[in-house]
């Protein structure tokens, strides 16, 4: 049976419940994530079905691009979506997981558009 994983934005207005196999995360460095989060994402993903979100109403989605948008919580700024929009996947923040989930970082993505604050230096793949 699979792991059912919860989580939430910081003010607990949205809500979530994974409930099937997630990815392990990938960190993309990409200039958008960092300019939304202040440092690079770190996501996993779920197939869209097995997503249950409750607190809709206050997630906003921006259209950060022609091919995908970026959910967060309209009332504390929690970023906890990412979307592809020909994708029948939802990109999950890890760090808006509850408690301990056993997955692992699997990857570095948009090493190129890194800030040059920070070296990567875990020994896990990277990719410009």
């Amino acid at each position: 049976m699979a792991k059912t994983y919860k989580g939430s934005c910081l003010c607990g207005a949205v809500n979530y419940t994974a409930g099937g196999p997630i990815r392990d995360v990938i960190a993309c460095h990409c200039t958008q994530c960092r300019k939304q989060t202040g440092h690079h994402y770190a996501t996993t993903n779920i197939v869209d079905e097995q997503l249950k979100v409750t607190g809709l109403q206050y997630i906003t989605w921006y259209h950060a691009s022609d091919d995908a948008k970026r959910g967060f919580c309209r009332i504390c700024g929690s970023a906890l979506f990412w979307k592809r929009h020909s994708d029948p996947h939802t990109s999950i923040l890890a760090g808006s997981l509850d408690g301990a989930t056993g997955l692992k970082l699997e990857k570095h993505i948009y090493c190129a558009d890194k800030g040059d604050y920070y070296e990567i230096a875990d020994g896990l793949p990277q990719h410009p």
